[in-house]
């Protein structure tokens, strides 16, 4: 079976796929059972559920928006995996009004802390879900990212503004209510419990190479792959990565 996450449209998160694939296998050896039970807090039509649905494992989605959940319900049929993957509408903040406290054995947390009013309590939620020993895969956005592509783009003012604000917004358009560093986020995890594995840019070359050039390049995606995958977990791109992820794991 191809790795759904490999075509051009999916390259940004292709990256996050590979950690998460290979910390699922680690858990379903450790757990000795051939499926997993996996929530993902916000997954809205499945980007990331239907693929872990594909590897065999059970998925109940978290999201807020009926429409999302309903898209994920189609496109769950159409990957053929329909009776692996439950959909629930709810939110972080309320999260065990809709799913069981510590019953799952990883969880996604993935586009959720930028926009929860206490990320904090979110995160602690998200953690609260978990079995013993198990996963979370946190995904969120990065401020450096967002202050290099601004001033790239040529709104310095904007640049500096992200650059100092406690949320790290760039201006009263910005559409991402706020954006972490690699330190933030890691503070964060570690406050809920739980013990940092691994941390890695993502989105660090994707969002500043121009489309034509991946498009029309002989072997340029493949190239730009292998390139964001190798400074993934170097810490020095960490602070100009579009979105940060960061898994970890209950003692």
């Amino acid at each position: 079976m191809s790795d759904p996450l490999r075509p051009r449209a999916s390259l940004r998160t292709a990256v996050v796929w590979d950690v998460l694939k290979d910390a699922l296998e680690r858990r379903v050896k450790a757990a000795g059972r051939d499926a997993l039970d996996v929530l993902d807090t916000g997954g809205g039509s499945g980007n990331f559920a239907v693929p872990v649905a594909r590897l065999g494992h059970r998925v109940t989605v978290v999201d807020p928006s009926p429409n999302a959940l309903f898209a994920l319900e189609r496109r769950a049929a159409e990957a053929g995996v329909a009776d692996r993957i439950r959909g629930v509408q709810g939110d972080a903040h309320g999260l065990f009004q809709v799913v069981e406290r510590g019953g799952y054995d990883a969880v996604l947390c993935h586009g959720v802390l930028e926009y929860v009013d206490d990320p904090a309590e979110g995160l602690r939620n998200a953690v609260g879900a978990l079995r013993p020993a198990g996963t979370l895969s946190l995904l969120a956005a990065g401020l450096g990212g967002a202050v290099l592509a601004r001033a790239l783009a040529g709104h310095f003012t904007e640049a500096r503004r992200a650059l100092t604000d406690p949320a790290g917004r760039w201006g009263e358009g910005d559409p991402v209510p706020r954006r972490f560093t690699a330190e933030q986020l890691t503070d964060l995890v570690t406050a809920s419990g739980l013990q940092v594995g691994a941390v890695h840019g993502v989105r660090i070359f994707a969002d500043l190479v121009p489309g034509v050039l991946v498009d029309t390049e002989p072997g340029a995606m493949d190239a730009l792959l292998k390139l964001e995958t190798a400074a993934a977990e170097q810490p020095a791109f960490h602070s100009v990565a579009t979105q940060l992820h960061v898994l970890a794991e209950r003692d």
